[in-house]
């Protein structure tokens, strides 16, 4: 699916630094909802490309477009998770002139979990749900990340223990040099995230993970749950660490469940 940049219509003060951040994957002047997908490492706007045909017309799927990939290639990656938290809030006010929610996976929940946080500090409104993938509750010690000095062997080894990048990909010398870099600083917001206390959010916080990731066992996912001062619900689905693709049915069809009922 080609990415389409939203017209000014899109949101008013909606401009091309905001368009960069968040593009339009398909027309939607009619929805009610918009949910804004956060990629997991390495991952991109196109990550999410398939999921508005999937999903139900009232909502509009907008993706977070992180710096370094596709139509921001020539931009450096970003680092710190605070960095892209608060360019994020500069970018997402225009959009929050309907009823909104927050998914991300993995990295991704945790930028998902910090910009409900930052929005709640503008006196923004919250969003409706916020869906967490993927991703251990965040004031849970993580598994030692790869050293930003590994080699390329050590590097691609870890990528492909994730069993997220293809193996056609990973042993594509030209296309690695592409996603390298770009998958290293990733993993180098992962590294840099520290967790600071604060008050639950008032939004519900709906949890999912594949049965056969460790990252969301023990648990691990269900440690979310203090993090709201609403309701808590998980769901596991069949499948690893990225069952997000492999199980993208009955995940959509649940996704498309909690918002129908708001």
């Amino acid at each position: 699916m080609q990415l389409h940049m939203p017209t000014t219509g899109a949101g008013h003060g909606f401009d091309a630094e905001g368009a960069r951040w968040l593009p339009e994957l398909q027309a939607s002047p009619d929805a009610r909802v918009r949910l804004f997908c956060f990629p997991y490492a390495g991952g991109s706007a196109s990550t999410f490309a398939s999921w508005p045909a999937r999903l139900q017309p009232w909502i509009e799927v907008r993706p977070i477009q992180l710096p370094g990939r596709w139509n921001r290639v020539g931009e450096a990656p970003l680092t710190r998770p605070d960095e892209i938290v608060a360019a994020l809030g500069r970018a997402l006010p225009p959009l929050l002139d309907r009823p909104f929610a927050l998914f991300g996976h993995s990295m991704g929940a945790l930028l998902a979990f910090e910009t409900a946080r930052y929005l709640r500090r503008q006196g923004l409104a919250p969003p409706l749900r916020l869906f967490v993938s993927g991703r251990r509750a965040p004031q849970l010690p993580g598994d030692k990340i790869l050293a930003p000095d590994a080699s390329e062997a050590e590097f691609l080894r870890c990528l492909a223990d994730l069993n997220g990048t293809p193996r056609e990909v990973l042993e594509d010398v030209e296309l690695m040099k592409f996603l390298g870099p770009v998958i290293r600083a990733d993993f180098e917001v992962c590294r840099g995230y520290t967790y600071a206390p604060d008050s639950p959010l008032c939004c519900p916080i709906i949890g999912f993970g594949g049965a056969d990731d460790p990252e969301v066992a023990e648990g691990r996912l269900e440690a979310w749950r203090t993090h709201t001062s609403n309701w808590w619900e998980s769901h596991i689905f069949a499948g690893d660490h990225f069952y997000l693709h492999s199980a993208a049915a009955p995940l959509l069809h649940t996704v498309v469940d909690y918002l129908h009922d708001v």
